[in-house]
């Protein structure tokens, strides 16, 4: 299994980015497809954003396209996620997952494809 580890959370004004890492341990990082979902107050855990196992494939919920970007580097065992124009509902715990499913392609977000989990990082975005 993979163990996941994300960081870059914090408080930022709308209009402000913010740069997420995932650290990756454990098996070999680059037999899995990677996601960012997050989990707002009161909300159900949704999708943002997935890559495939090589990084030639993306997908981004509508919510976030143009605004984030989603980017892994297998040689560092790493995934990250840059937020740009960060609005106030962009407020969310923010959690990378991977599956290894290699026969997935990346327009499968649903959460319960994704079997391995980070403990999630606060992103708060004032108005």
């Amino acid at each position: 299994q993979v163990q996941l580890v994300e960081s870059g959370g914090g408080l930022v004004q709308a209009g402000g980015s913010l740069r997420l890492s995932c650290a990756a341990s454990g098996r070999t990082f680059s037999n899995y497809h990677m996601g960012w979902f997050r989990q707002g107050p009161g909300r159900e855990r949704e999708f943002v954003a997935a890559i495939s196992r090589s990084g030639g494939s993306t997908n981004y919920a509508d919510s976030v396209k143009g605004r984030f970007t989603i980017s892994r580097d297998n040689a560092k065992n790493a995934m990250y996620l840059q937020m740009n124009s960060l609005k106030p509902e962009d407020t969310a715990v923010y959690y990378c997952a991977a599956h290894g499913r290699p026969w997935l392609t990346v327009a499968v977000t649903t959460p319960a494809t994704f079997d391995y989990w980070g403990q999630g990082t606060q992103v708060t975005v004032s108005s």
